[in-house]
């Protein structure tokens, strides 16, 4: 059996290969991997040795011959094949091991130029992939280093790998084609070239939106169904997820998660990290129904849960702090989908062993903790429409007291614009057209998706009647502009004291006259949060 080796990323390739050797399996090997396995002392034949060919170009030419080619792709079930092989002095190739040049790692470093983009595609390594992995039945294609220790185990017990085994390296292998070559394709439909001034030529700039969008994603689980029983769906994740959102989370325990526990739990997710101060969000058809901070999760659920009790039966919970049993003991009296916390305390966990069909997820901190949350923001929105796919920049916009500007005679009191803050970090997450109460960091009613943002003022104000919760003294804030005065009339009618609002409208001045004469304040944040 003959093996051929040219990994980019060396990790773990030395113990590979001396246990192949050790299996009796001849080693094949080009340039800085052969000259590795031979400075350890391993028997190795050089790639130009068996081509007869030196490599050249830099090494962009050196394992794309027939005498590589041929012994990956000749079909040992067929008799013309193998003498075209031994009429050529071509031996068989029953084993690759391939990683490919990083690039990837390469454009995402900050200053790479086109020059490296290109000097790290890799041309060799992909036409041998796809060779061994079309020619599966007879060879093994090894694309990562996790794949080492399945084959190795399956060698030694058997000396040959299953027709299973060799199926799935080469899924595996043509996938990582595709992956390859669309962050290829991503990156270079994505550089476009502009005239530089001051000189006679052009540079290369990298624009945000390539001219291709390839889509990299990784099936994680086939569920149930989807929004509804009647239709089928399955869960992927980014090929490169961002670190801290929901597709990274640890499911300790409870039912598998169904379509909308996940994107209701995404809403809640994105929507509790967005807190630096201990705050819960409670989430019921992706619309937050409670949200509010505290000293500790265990007084950030309370008044989240005094928002809208009715809302949060069966709710998906979200904390932005370590679960403790206090705040577990709370939790546990209602009834919940889905809790997701950075983490649970052992009081906590054994606190929800009795309630088995609760899914309690754990997703990890991002590096840097709390204040670099906003890392793990999606950096690109995506929306499937009628065969084709809408693209933008996520909506990650923090919104800074020295960006508010006070419109009115009336100003706000500090406390007062700490709220307006609050309410305009909720209504961020609320579906449009958003209208959100709060008073003492929390929410005191919330009214979303509304056609009429009059009927989300409204539904607002009824949620905090049925909640118990007086609108008196309240900040709200609003999603997008009043295009007329009477969007503001219907809030300080059920109580609120000071207003956040984009501005913008043609009716601008109409709209700060009504607060005038109405005796609140009301600053504009200069940003829509529009969400649908």
């Amino acid at each position: 059996m003959n093996a051929l080796i040219s990994v980019s990323d060396k990790t773990g390739i030395l113990e590979f290969a001396r246990a192949l050797n050790a299996l009796g399996i001849k080693l094949i090997s080009t340039g800085g991997t052969a000259k590795l396995l031979a400075e350890q002392g391993l028997p190795v034949t050089e790639v130009a040795e068996l081509t007869g060919f030196p490599e050249m170009l830099d090494g962009r030419v050196k394992t794309l011959h027939p005498k590589v080619h041929g012994g990956l792709l000749a079909r040992r079930d067929l008799p013309e094949h193998m003498a075209a092989l031994k009429a050529h002095g071509i031996d068989t190739i029953d084993l690759l091991v391939v990683n490919l040049y990083p690039f990837e790692a390469t454009v995402a470093r900050a200053g790479c130029t086109l020059e490296d983009a290109i000097e790290n595609i890799d041309i060799g390594g992909p036409a041998m992939v796809r060779s061994a992995a079309k020619n599966w039945k007879d060879v093994g294609v090894l694309t990562d280093a996790s794949q080492y220790e399945g084959v190795l185990a399956e060698l030694k017990a058997s000396g040959k790998l299953t027709d299973k085994t060799r199926f799935a390296l080469s899924v595996a292998a043509f996938n990582r084609i595709s992956q390859y070559d669309g962050a290829i394709s991503d990156y270079l439909s994505a550089i476009e070239f502009e005239e530089e001034k001051n000189t006679e030529g052009y540079v290369p700039t990298r624009q945000l939106f390539p001219g291709q969008s390839n889509g990299r994603f990784v099936k994680l689980q086939d569920l149930r169904y989807g929004e509804n029983p009647h239709q089928q769906a399955a869960f992927y994740r980014d090929l490169y997820p961002a670190p801290g959102s929901l597709v990274t989370a640890q499911q300790l325990q409870g039912k598998e998660l169904s379509y909308n526990n996940i994107a209701d739990a995404d809403a809640a997710w994105e929507c509790v990290k967005s807190f630096d101060a201990p705050a819960c969000v409670i989430v019921k058809h992706a619309n937050p129904c409670g949200v509010a901070v505290g000293k500790d999760p265990l007084e950030a659920y309370s008044k989240a849960f005094q928002t809208d009790p009715t809302s949060a039966f069966g709710g998906i919970i979200a904390f932005n702090r370590p679960l403790d049993g206090a705040a577990a003991q709370a939790v546990s009296k209602q009834f919940v989908e889905v809790l997701m916390a950075p983490g649970y305390t052992a009081e906590a966990l054994e606190v929800f062993k009795s309630k088995v069909n609760v899914r309690v997820l754990q997703i990890a901190l991002p590096p840097g903790g709390h204040s670099d949350w906003e890392r793990g923001h999606n950096a690109v929105d995506a929306k499937r429409i009628g065969s084709g796919l809408l693209l933008q920049t996520a909506d990650n916009h923090e919104l800074r007291l020295d960006e508010v500007k006070v419109v009115t005679k009336k100003q706000p009191s500090p406390e007062q614009l700490q709220d307006l803050l609050f309410a305009w970090k909720v209504a961020k997450f609320v579906k449009s057209n958003a209208i959100v109460f709060c008073a003492g960091g929390m929410t005191m009613g919330v009214g979303a998706g509304q056609m009429s943002r009059l009927d989300s003022a409204r539904i607002a104000s009824i949620k905090a009647q049925h909640a118990g919760l007086s609108l008196s003294g309240t900040a709200v804030a609003s999603d997008a502009f009043f295009p007329f005065r009477d969007g503001l009339d219907v809030v300080i009618d059920h109580g609120a004291s000071c207003v956040i609002q984009p501005g913008g409208s043609m009716r601008d001045q109409e709209v700060i006259a009504a607060a005038d004469e109405r005796g609140v304040a009301m600053v504009f944040s200069g940003v829509r949060h529009f969400r649908h």
